[in-house]
């Protein structure tokens, strides 16, 4: 595959107090006029809530709308989402917005646990309540400090959930890094998950400490994940792996390439993709440097077949 970067869509600026910057984890809705694009907004304090920005079908570099406030905010204190909300997944059922996203708390002997909640929207994403105040994906042996769903998809009935998880932190060079990686599990309803620790179908390679946020879709009998890795020099870079049957992949970063650009919003990283496709043209939305902290961008996919 060959995809031509297209640059950066958007960034928040300093004139809402709520998003003065970021745009984490870009998670695309096609409407029938637009693509809708949720990420998560940061406060000067960091703390991330989630917007949406509204793209022209056609030519994704036009922003036609801005949200104004969060379409959901963070938990109450004490709850599992009360130091910030990133969106992860989005589906749509019964003319129904599904938000899966990650929901942070801060911990005093560990930087921060991650668990996944659930929002429902009966307006296209303009308004979200929550479907519960607690992770719908909790705390399971092995996966006790991180357990984050970032694609679901319905096959013959069965929504297959492709979601990262871990349970430690390691010694870094500035800070305390996250261990997680890519794992699966099954739903009957895509409400309710199993509480056991998932299949790893995507573990670190080298010198690598997490591999996450799969981005899945099924198409012409291959399913395609698109995720990112991260090393003790490499802050985050995007990969790639395929499978015929979504549980045993091939990774083949190569296939992908993506690199970072000589300078620019992504020179020294590029995070959190997801793909969207649009009358059959396919665009690939994700972070830059700084966990995305100026924004994100996308890149063109050259022909109509990955």
């Amino acid at each position: 595959m060959k995809w031509e970067k297209k640059g950066l869509i958007y960034g928040p600026g300093k004139d809402i107090d709520w998003a003065v910057d970021s745009f984490l984890q870009p998670t695309p809705l096609v409407l029938t006029d637009r693509i809708r694009v949720f990420g998560g907004m940061r406060d000067a304090n960091g703390v991330s809530r989630i917007g949406y920005v509204d793209l022209d079908l056609n030519n994704p570099s036009i922003v036609l709308d801005v949200s104004k406030k969060p379409v959901l905010d963070i938990g109450n204190p004490g709850f599992f989402d009360d130091n910030g909300v990133v969106p992860c997944a989005v589906v749509m059922r019964d003319d129904k917005v599904y938000l899966y996203y990650a929901g942070y708390q801060l911990a005093t002997k560990v930087r921060f646990i991650a668990f996944s909640g659930l929002a429902v929207s009966n307006d296209n994403g303009l308004t979200f309540t929550r479907y519960k105040t607690v992770p719908i994906l909790e705390r399971a042996p092995g996966e006790e400090l991180f357990r984050a769903i970032h694609s679901i998809i319905n096959v013959d009935g069965v929504w297959r959930v492709y979601y990262g998880a871990g349970n430690k932190y390691v010694p870094g060079d500035k800070k305390t890094l996250p261990l997680y990686n890519i794992r699966y599990t099954e739903s009957t309803d895509g409400l309710t998950f199993p509480n056991t620790e998932g299949r790893v179908i995507l573990n670190f390679e080298g010198d690598e400490y997490r591999v996450g946020r799969p981005f899945v879709f099924y198409r012409g009998g291959t399913y395609h994940m698109f995720f990112g890795y991260s090393t003790g020099t490499i802050s985050y870079k995007l990969a790639y792996a395929s499978s015929k049957d979504g549980i045993n992949w091939d990774r083949d970063d190569a296939a992908l390439g993506l690199d970072f650009s000589a300078d620019g919003f992504d020179s020294e990283m590029m995070a959190y993709p997801s793909v969207v496709c649009v009358d059959g043209v396919f665009y690939l939305l994700y972070n830059g440097n700084e966990y995305g902290k100026r924004g994100f961008g996308y890149a063109q996919l050259s022909g109509r077949e990955l």
